[in-house]
């Protein structure tokens, strides 16, 4: 199979992710996005989605969730309680195929003999608790418990020798605080949010597997994690973001580690990029992590930008997946599109990693190109209004590198 033709199938096999408190905005979404690395084989980062939530769904206290792709759905329904108390509870349903795929990357390269490919499907059920429901920054506490199930497979490049992780189910609870939310769209005009999460896991089986039973599917892993983020559009139409968040954990394995790498802003529920890297090139025990972003109109009556932004990370890497420094950086620059009345936004991204090994060398380049449609602003034929109230954050993503080898 071409190149070509595994990115389009890559593409039309892709659906988000997502976990969150309920999200008070009626939208209509299409989000792709498109990651590569260039230097030699690598695995793709890629989604392509359709999202919908509708507040008052059949009901006033009801909002429905949706994300949609060819092989992969997630939906949530969330039930309100009275505003002034700020309580709500969702239950959500989600699975499809290619979900839990794993792609090894030892020292910058692609081990396709030892990835393979993971379908899913999960129920949930989740609280939320805003602390204070006139605050312009909502202070929302999050708990959730989900069912999980996976199923691995070998993909046809996958050595003979190596023995594929237990199939299992997989309990797990999140607990977080969250203050304000950044929404789930390309640029927002606004966001500002400070969270805090821990999410422990329990598993049916445990073992090894890999080459030899060189690796082990652990049965407890944890994991805990903080973020900081804060995003702003200047009355000059210029644009600043910047992020700083750190993670730990214990008891952690391969498909359970922080993934760190790429451009993709959907790419996970809590992507962690970094420019010029393939996407999850890094797996991570613990890691700290800085972005920061900058965009400023050029042309065409403000709807064309210049776009620059910048990542450095500390790494505490997983074992057998180590790497000689823990310090990894990048920057990208990019030409960003976006209509008068913000119904579509393209943004064409390169980037450039100066830790990522390649061939024993470092120093990697990678290119990227995100698209949003707002179909609600399409509908409309006008520029949205400033919303008054900061909606709650609705990561999306799935990035699925290994589904169709380069």
């Amino acid at each position: 199979m071409t190149r070509a033709w595994g990115a389009l199938l890559l593409l039309c096999c892709l659906a988000p992710r997502a976990s969150a408190q309920i999200d008070p905005e009626r939208r209509r979404l299409i989000q792709l996005g498109y990651d590569q690395g260039t230097s030699g084989p690598a695995p793709a980062g890629a989604y392509l989605f359709y999202y919908i939530n509708q507040p008052h769904f059949v009901r006033k206290d009801l909002t429905l969730r949706l994300a949609l792709a060819p092989v992969y759905v997630d939906g949530e329904l969330g039930v309100s309680g009275k505003p002034e108390d700020g309580n709500g509870v969702a239950f959500g349903l989600a699975g499809g195929g290619f979900a839990d795929s794993y792609s090894e990357i030892r020292e910058g390269h692609y081990f396709k003999e030892e990835s393979f490919t993971g379908h899913s499907g999960t129920v949930s059920m989740s609280y939320f608790r805003n602390l204070e429901p006139n605050w312009r920054l909502p202070i929302n506490v999050v708990a959730r418990a989900a069912a999980h199930v996976a199923v691995y497979n070998a993909r046809s490049d996958t050595r003979p020798d190596f023995a594929l992780p237990p199939d299992h189910g997989e309990y797990s609870a999140r607990l977080g605080l969250r203050i304000g939310g950044v929404p789930p769209e390309l640029l927002p005009a606004r966001a500002a949010e400070l969270s805090f999460w821990y999410v422990p896991y329990l598993r049916d089986h445990a073992g090894t597997y890999g080459v030899g039973g060189d690796r082990r599917l652990e049965r407890i892993p944890q994991l805990f994690w903080t973020r900081l983020r804060f995003a702003y559009r200047l009355p000059n139409k210029s644009r600043v973001d910047f992020s700083m968040e750190a993670g730990a954990s214990r008891q952690v394995d391969r498909l359970s580690a922080y993934r760190l790498g790429g451009m993709l802003p959907f790419a996970s529920e809590f992507p962690l990029s970094l420019p010029g890297y393939y996407n999850g090139e890094l797996s991570a025990r613990e890691y700290s992590l800085f972005t920061g972003r900058y965009s400023q109109p050029v042309g065409l009556n403000k709807q064309l930008r210049w776009d620059l932004f910048a990542a450095a990370a500390d790494v505490g890497y997983m074992p057998g997946l180590e790497q000689p420094k823990p310090w990894n950086s990048g920057v990208g620059s990019g030409l960003i599109f976006r209509t008068a009345n913000e119904a579509l936004t393209v943004e064409l991204q390169a980037g450039h990693g100066f830790n990522a090994i390649r061939s024993g060398r470092r120093g990697a380049d990678s290119v990227a190109l995100v698209a949003q449609i707002d179909l609600e602003a399409w509908r409309k034929r006008a520029k949205p209004k400033t919303r008054t109230q900061l909606g709650p954050s609705r990561p999306l993503g799935l990035w699925i590198g290994d589904l169709f080898a380069p």
